[in-house]
């Protein structure tokens, strides 16, 4: 299968489904030879994936995932494991916010998983003090109790977490880096992506749409600051797709919804802290800057992607709501004691 895919980057052939899953098969099994496994994954890089390559690998790492579904259905949001560097991470307060005004949300994350290895959901969860190394049973019972749940992948996708070290070495990304964040462990029907490119989007919605594990209602996706599921301020283009086969992308300028400022403005010096930091202020109503009016955004979207709203404004509007009369500082609180 390497010679198929391996033979340059425009003679290389795709993959039928059976061959890619029989790859991605191989390669949980632990059967490559470290140097056929990076040959393999470099030349996917290069190659570019078809949906239904993404698709047979997505398949195959999901008939090994550990799947926990709560009984609230939750927004899945599984933004890149590697992390960010630069920004804030947002996620955790607009999950808050979300779950505070009546839709559910789930984030999933690994533990400074390569290439970048930065900071993630999990390490602002951290800092919060927020039980993170989960049973996915229990981040399920976390869903159902807060409304936010957190499901930490060496738990629930442990063939995935066992491929740390080769992952590590390899030096750039791979595929795995894109489907493992659509294992979607709590069985969500509604997946919130990002994407630095539209065509990226298209690809994710299309391995949704090719997968035979998945059965998904809705996927919705956005320009993510550092690749990450924080709308980034300005011009941004957004994808939505449904199950009965619509798709369309639209654009937005957030200063629209309040986010009037530039990307230099989410900087921070110390990711995981920060964001914290941020997460603590916001949701206590002790901000009313661009930090509360990016976090409300970011809310927005998770509610209205869960369908508790009709527009991104009635969203944006819950959204302040649930902060201003105390209810994400709650959710907060719970979420801390769980």
């Amino acid at each position: 299968m390497t010679e198929v895919v391996g033979s340059g980057t425009k003679s290389a052939e795709d993959m039928t489904r059976r061959q890619a899953g029989e790859a991605m098969r191989r390669i949980l099994d632990g059967d490559p030879d470290p140097t056929t496994l990076g040959a393999f994954w470099l030349a996917n890089r290069w190659k570019h994936n078809t949906p239904t390559e993404l698709a047979a690998f997505t398949d195959e790492m999901c008939d090994r995932v550990e799947y926990a579904t709560p009984d609230a259905d939750p927004v899945d949001c599984g933004a890149n494991y590697d992390g960010k560097g630069r920004s804030a991470i947002l996620g955790v307060a607009a999950g808050v916010v979300a779950a505070a005004a009546g839709t559910p949300v789930v984030a999933h994350s690994g533990d400074r998983v390569p290439t970048q290895k930065q900071d993630a959901y999990k390490h602002v969860l951290d800092e919060l003090g927020v039980a993170t190394e989960l049973t996915p049973r229990d981040s399920a019972a976390m869903v159902d109790e807060v409304g936010f749940g957190f499901y930490y992948q060496p738990a629930f996708n442990p063939a995935v977490h066992d491929l740390f070290d080769r992952r590590d070495r390899m030096g750039v990304r791979t595929f795995v880096n894109t489907v493992e964040t659509l294992a979607n462990p709590a069985g969500a029907s509604v997946h919130l992506g990002s994407f630095y490119h539209l065509a990226f989007a298209k690809k994710v919605v299309e391995t949704f749409d090719e997968s035979t594990f998945h059965d998904l209602d809705r996927v919705i996706m956005f320009q993510g600051m550092e690749g990450y599921d924080d709308i980034r301020p300005g011009y941004t283009k957004v994808a939505d797709w449904s199950a009965d086969g619509e798709f369309e992308d639209y654009e937005i300028e957030t200063a629209e919804y309040g986010m009037d400022f530039e990307t230099e403005d989410l900087g921070v010096e110390d990711v995981a802290a920060d964001s914290a930091r941020l997460t603590r202020e916001v949701v206590a109503g002790d901000r009313t800057d661009h930090w509360y009016d990016a976090v409300a955004l970011n809310a927005a979207v998770r509610i209205y992607a869960g369908g508790d709203a009709d527009s991104l404004d009635a969203g944006l509007d819950a959204a302040r709501s649930a902060i201003d009369d105390g209810s994400a500082a709650a959710v907060l609180d719970d979420l801390r004691g769980f």
